[in-house]
C-alpha cells in the first residue's frame, strides 16, 4: 500500500515517539511504502527547523537525522498533477502527490484535507484511523 503522510503528522511524531501520530508512522515504514515530493519534504524539513523547536530537539543536528530519515525511508515523487480543491491552497501539494504516486491513503491531522475525504477514492484519514484500518 502507497501512504503519504501529511508534515502535520510528522512533527507530531517527531515531538511524541510514543503518540499515535509516531505508531501510524512505524506501520507506515514497516508494512507499506511511504511517498513523497519535494514539496512535501520541504515544508517538512522548513517547519521543523523552525526556531519554535529548538526547545524539543537539541542539537539542531538530532533534526536533521529527522529529516534524513523520512527521506530515507520514502520513495521520492515527481507529482504532475495540478491540483487546486482544498481549502487551503498550501495542501493541494498533499493531494497532488496521492495522485500522481498512486496513494491508497493520505494522513493527516488537517480538517481542510479531511473535508475532502475521499479523493479521487483516495481515503484522507487520521493517523488513528490508520491505525484501526490497516
Amino acid at each position: 500500500m502507497r501512504v503519504v503522510v501529511d508534515c502535520n503528522v510528522l512533527i507530531s511524531a517527531a515531538l511524541s515517539k510514543n503518540g499515535t501520530s509516531a505508531k501510524a508512522i512505524k506501520v507506515a515504514e514497516d508494512f507499506h511504502q511511504m511517498i513523497l515530493s519535494a514539496k512535501t519534504l520541504r515544508e517538512f524539513s522548513d517547519t521543523l527547523l523552525k526556531t519554535k523547536f529548538d526547545k524539543y530537539f537539541r542539537p539542531i543536528d538530532v533534526r536533521f537525522a529527522i529529516i534524513s530519515r523520512y527521506f530515507n525511508r520514502c520513495e521520492l515523487i515527481t507529482p504532475f498533477h495540478s491540483i487546486k480543491a482544498c481549502r487551503d491552497p498550501k495542501d493541494d501539494m498533499y493531494l497532488e502527490l496521492a495522485l500522481s504516486g498512486k496513494a491508497n491513503c493520505i494522513i493527516t491531522g488537517d480538517p481542510d484535507l479531511w473535508e475532502l475525504n475521499p479523493f479521487e477514492t483516495i481515503p484522507i484519514i487520521s493517523p488513528k484511523d490508520f491505525l484501526d484500518q490497516f
